[in-house]
């Protein structure tokens, strides 16, 4: 697989983690679909194996949100603010203290934008405990899952 194919799956991987941060795009079917892309172009059992190991952990967090009590998030000014916080922080997290820092990470991003808006620790952790309930666990769930994914895909890229 060349230089360029690797270049397009990656950037469409970071779309889909991207848009795991939007309402109303399918940013974890986009992440599948890059990593389906990059095991069709370049046919090897690592690459199957990937797919494989995507697929059952994008549909195990599908399982794992609609378990999740549905709670109807509101879409104002702060809430994309602690979303995107929330998302730089799990990435960081993610990069920092592989695998399990990404949770660590997403709650301090939220836990950082809250305190910035609000400016008391209290407060902040109130909106952190009410974010969490109101749809922040699912996404959550569904952004680990896709960093989990995009882990794999680097890690198998990179081996070979």
């Amino acid at each position: 697989m060349g230089a360029w194919d690797l270049l397009l799956t990656g950037l469409v991987i970071v779309l889909g983690l991207c848009g795991v941060l939007l309402p109303g795009v399918p940013g974890s079917w986009l992440v599948w679909a890059g990593v389906l892309w990059w095991a069709l172009k370049d046919p090897q059992p690592l690459a199957w194996a990937v797919l494989v190991g995507a697929t059952v952990v994008l549909l195990l967090s599908r399982a794992v949100r609609w378990a999740l009590p549905s709670r109807r998030r509101r879409r104002d000014e702060a809430m994309r603010r602690m979303t995107a916080y929330g998302g730089a922080g799990a990435v960081l997290g993610f990069v920092f203290l592989p695998v399990l820092g990404a949770i660590p990470g997403f709650l301090g991003g939220v836990y950082l934008a809250e305190r910035l808006r609000l400016g008391r620790h209290g407060e902040a952790m109130a909106s952190l405990r009410s974010a969490m309930r109101h749809g922040g666990a699912g996404l959550l769930t569904e952004l680990f899952a896709c960093l989990l994914i995009t882990g794999a895909w680097l890690g198998a890229v990179l081996a070979g």
